[in-house]
């Protein structure tokens, strides 16, 4: 056989594209690796490093401005976290905020997105103006609920019409009893349009041949839904809840504009008393065992989330 037949031979074509094909993954996978990069980079240097930071003063005395030299205190700043009894009000307003947003919030975004599924003229006006609310500041929403809720604000003055001069008028957010459920309703109306279009993504997925099917067995609207809707949004429905109950226990900004965690720790959080304790009170140390400590009670939530929702 001469030199020519041999190279033409399919063993030896196979193994050159064998090695073409290595040769092509290898560089599709440097590309990949690549493009992942920055991305890496940005987590490490925003997330990964000051976690590890937060990680080691938590066992320090640090201060934002001091004198005194950082030592090493041990378990002292967690000692002192567990005994103190406004890190427990924290911890049950942000309970009480998660337990009421999380369900309510997620089924007035699903209401919302049945609603406006329908392809009808007026169903892309409808999606702005219930989205407006999220494009808009956190800031300025609270800022503007914050007149709303004044004595003499919109809501005490509606309620004086409505109840023709006999409402007592509230100030909602000084009042311990109302305090927590004004800043609860004010953050449902912010946030329920973004997940209202999740939700609406999630049911654009659904083929049209599964109702089409139901409506022949003689399936009505709620058979519809329960049967075809709800077990077609399992995975829109897990990713939800996640977000929503991560955003509810990091509640922050309406709290630092709107009541600065008063009147008495009522509205007090547990992200709030960190910041307040790492740069009003300039103790980083105990800070950052605020933020150690909650960071792993978010882990755990969001484990037992994932751990009941995942798919049997």
């Amino acid at each position: 056989m001469n030199t020519a037949s041999r190279l033409d031979s399919p063993t030896i074509k196979s193994a050159a594209i064998e090695h073409k094909t290595d040769s092509e993954r290898h560089h599709e996978n440097l590309v990949g690796w690549g493009m992942l990069l920055p991305a890496c980079a940005l987590l490490l240097l925003f997330i990964g490093i000051p976690v590890l930071i937060a990680f080691g003063l938590a066992f320090t005395n640090a201060r934002t401005i001091s004198p005194n030299p950082t030592r090493l205190i041990g378990f002292s700043n967690f000692i002192r976290l567990f005994s103190d009894p406004t890190f427990w009000y924290a911890l049950r307003n942000v309970a009480i905020f998660a337990i009421v947003v999380v369900p309510v919030q997620a089924g007035l975004g699903l209401f919302l997105a049945v609603l406006i599924n329908k392809q009808v003229r007026s169903s892309v006006f409808f999606r702005t103006i219930y989205f407006l609310p999220v494009v808009t500041s956190m800031v300025v929403v609270s800022l503007l609920w914050m007149f709303i809720y004044q004595n003499d604000g919109m809501l005490n003055q509606v309620l004086d019409k409505i109840t023709f001069g006999h409402w007592q008028a509230v100030d909602w957010l000084n009042d311990p009893h109302t305090a927590m459920g004004a800043i609860i309703v004010m953050s449902i109306w912010q946030a329920v349009g973004q997940h209202m279009l999740i939700w609406l993504s999630g049911l654009q997925t659904i083929p049209g041949e599964l109702y089409e099917a139901a409506e022949l067995d003689g399936c009505d609207a709620w058979q519809q839904f329960k049967n075809v809707t709800w077990p077609c949004l399992r995975s829109t429905r897990n990713m939800i809840l996640v977000t929503i109950t991560i955003a509810a226990l990091s509640l922050f900004t309406q709290i630092n504009v709107m009541t600065q965690g008063g009147p008495r720790d009522s509205t007090t959080t547990v992200v709030f008393e960190a910041v307040r304790s790492g740069f009003q009170q300039q103790e980083m140390g105990y800070a950052s065992a605020i933020t150690l400590v909650f960071f792993l009670i978010i882990m755990l939530i969001t484990g037992v989330q994932r751990r009941l929702t995942q798919e049997r």
